[in-house]
């Protein structure tokens, strides 16, 4: 009964978080195209960071509560697992081609972001000063992503999101009421899982970073693996990548920098030389398959199996360095 209850309450978070994550990015995408909002814009911002409301929500809340393993491996370990599981598996059942120039992009950002973690993190902890750097490239990135799409309305991407946002329009009223919905069910399973994930380290004897790098962060991915299989099913390249790309940015920068604010955070060093190298490897390996060097940039299926087999090798090395 000791274990069932915390492996329940995972279960029973994890299932919330997918399904109001889901409903609050319904809403907010329903009432951002009432308001206007122009639907590359909605796919860059609300959609591709909407998606990482869990990890934003199920970060602060460890953080706030002192678990700060949790908060740097719900973060992290989400990056690592959109980009190695997700698209990795995604790639695999049909390869993934690249047609937006936003998209590519976006993708050097991406990886510059990731480079700055790394600078933050050379010191083992995260200050205030690094918290408030992270929010500020933050807000700057998002001012710049209106811009672009002021600018580059007729993309493929917007296109995309144009006919995925006919397609599931909801009224303003209902639109509303779910992102209410939405929002308030993310804090409540959110606190729910946290307090499972700090019950399930202490009953196996690991640290909350393993249990945030593993269960957490790939369960807070969950959204972002349904979405992804929904557009490439749909044949939404770009809204597929869109999803990956505008949620590792707001991990890394969002997330980390609001979990850092809230409190400092004391870095293990495990993370400096095992997690993030593998974040940089596979933020790169992505980068350079999407830009296409030789030609149209995609992902195929052998690059798809070699990121899913590096998400499984990671796994399986922090399975045996936990039980070590």
């Amino acid at each position: 009964m000791t274990l069932l209850l915390p492996l329940g309450a995972i279960v029973l978070g994890l299932a919330g978080l997918v399904w109001s994550a889901d409903r609050f990015v319904a809403g907010a995408a329903g009432l951002a195209r009432h308001f206007g909002m122009p639907p590359l814009l909605i796919g860059m911002l609300v959609v591709g960071f909407g998606t990482s409301a869990p990890e934003l929500l199920v970060s602060a809340m460890a953080s706030w509560q002192g678990n700060s393993g949790i908060a740097l491996g719900n973060a992290f370990g989400s990056n690592i697992a959109n980009i190695a599981l997700i698209l990795g598996l995604t790639a695999l059942i049909s390869p993934i081609a690249v047609h937006s120039t936003v998209i590519r992009r976006e993708l050097p950002v991406l990886l510059a972001v990731t480079l700055l973690a790394v600078v933050l993190l050379i010191d083992l902890k995260l200050a205030q000063a690094d918290a408030t750097v992270l929010l500020v490239v933050f807000a700057g990135l998002v001012a710049w992503s209106v811009w672009q799409a002021r600018r580059d309305g007729k993309d493929s991407f917007a296109e995309e999101m144009e006919i995925e946002g006919k397609a599931h329009a909801l009224a303003p009223r209902a639109a509303a009421v779910w992102t209410f919905v939405g929002l308030l069910l993310l804090i409540a399973t959110s606190r729910l899982l946290v307090w499972a994930a700090v019950d399930l380290a202490r009953l196996f004897g690991v640290g909350d970073l393993v249990i945030g790098l593993t269960i957490v962060a790939v369960g807070t991915s969950l959204p972002e693996l349904a979405s992804t299989l929904v557009a490439m099913r749909r044949g939404e390249h770009d809204i597929a990548l869109g999803n990956v790309i505008g949620s590792n940015l707001f991990n890394t920068l969002a997330v980390v920098g609001l979990a850092a604010a809230i409190g400092p955070i004391a870095v293990p060093p495990e993370v400096l030389f095992r997690d993030i190298p593998v974040m940089t490897g596979v933020t790169m390996a992505l980068v350079a398959a999407c830009i296409g060097f030789r030609g149209p940039g995609r992902i195929n299926r052998i690059e798809g199996a070699l990121l899913l087999a590096s998400f499984l090798g990671y796994t399986a090395l922090l399975v045996v360095t936990a039980t070590g």
